[in-house]
């Protein structure tokens, strides 16, 4: 079928229109397009060209038409105008990432908190994994004369922490010793070079200070160990349930989304094959991997950590989603959480 400019209105107005409506599109409707000026039939025979060649479908109990995935493809890729964010809703989205805390799933889960609530949708997020990371800092606080919370951060703006128990007095000589390896070993270093056996190494050649230390470094290879596996973040998935689109199938979606293993393999496979400037990725109906989410849309995109990829924030709803306001609304909180994550690993 040859896609002629006509064919290309009446295919993005359908979309446009259902998107609104979530009612099936009839020919009648379409008519008074600006610059159709054809009749009722003939839109008809259009529509009919558009379903066979799979952009289009008819639901069983209605003469209109509503947009295939295909369809859906083919207007994002080719049809959808290019909207530009207002400064208000700017603002709007600013104001409510404003003073969230700087550990790092804080502002990821303050900014799915957002973003589901701007778009209806469930919101995703992954915490930053990076197997190049650098160790940035390292901190030794006491708890208790024999208690001290380790944390570790990374130069990818992961946070680690974890509450070392040990068998000796943790003294201001045992913290500053700690000080002292750590700046001497393992800042600036790969974090992922932190291992048992380097802690051994390091371990023995603290002499009577050797005993006191240990547990306090294997706490830290620990931390080290967790910074290449990422946590993925869900906020905001029974908006779902708001959809009639997922009646059907409403629960098998939401156990799906509890289970966080599938999702993070969406997000691996196709941000190795990013979208062109940075754009977010989109992936509509039967697209998507796996199939609960074959009646489902999912728009996501990278944040960056210092200039690198460090993590994936997006949203998953219906198939009809109003694409052309979501995608910039999703790159410009994606810019905001990469500027704030990256702000403070500087500080």
């Amino acid at each position: 079928m040859e896609m002629t400019e006509r064919k290309k209105k009446i295919l993005a107005a359908v979309v446009e229109r259902y998107i609104l409506s979530g009612e099936p599109v009839g020919s009648k409707a379409l008519v008074d397009l600006p610059g159709l000026s054809v009749s009722s039939a003939t839109v008809r025979n259009d529509m009919a060209d558009l379903v066979t060649a799979g952009y289009l479908e008819q639901p069983h109990t209605s003469a209109g038409r509503i947009p295939s995935s295909e369809g859906y493809r083919y207007y994002v890729d080719n049809l959808m105008g290019r909207y530009e964010l207002s400064d208000k809703e700017k603002r709007i989205i600013d104001s409510k990432l404003e003073g969230v805390p700087s550990e790092t799933k804080s502002v990821l889960r303050k900014a799915g908190l957002v973003l589901s609530e701007l778009t209806g949708c469930a919101a995703v997020s992954t915490t930053p994994a990076d197997s190049q990371a650098v160790i940035r800092r390292v901190e030794l606080v006491p708890i208790g004369t024999k208690t001290a919370m380790v944390v570790m951060l990374t130069s990818s703006g992961i946070l680690k922490s974890r509450v070392c128990r040990t068998n000796s007095e943790i003294t201001l000589d045992i913290v500053e010793t700690f000080y002292n390896i750590t700046k001497q070993h393992f800042i600036g270093k790969p974090a992922a070079s932190l291992s048992i056996a380097k802690i051994q190494t390091v371990a023995l050649s603290l002499g009577d200070k050797s005993f006191a230390m240990t547990p306090l470094l294997v706490t830290l290879a620990d931390l080290a160990a967790l910074t290449e596996h990422t946590e993925l973040l869900l906020e905001g998935q029974s908006n779902l349930l708001n959809y009639r689109e997922f009646e059907s199938n409403a629960y098998e979606l939401m156990e799906f989304l509890r289970r966080s293993e599938p999702l993070s393999q969406v997000f691996k496979k196709y941000t190795e094959k990013k979208g062109t400037e940075d754009t977010p990725n989109v992936l509509i109906g039967r697209e998507n991997l796996f199939r609960e989410l074959q009646n489902s849309s999912m728009i996501f995109g990278e944040y960056k950590v210092g200039g690198r990829d460090s993590g994936t924030i997006g949203i998953i709803g219906p198939t009809r989603l109003d694409y052309s306001r979501l995608i910039p609304s999703l790159k410009y909180l994606t810019d905001i959480v990469s500027r704030i994550l990256s702000h403070n690993i500087d500080d």
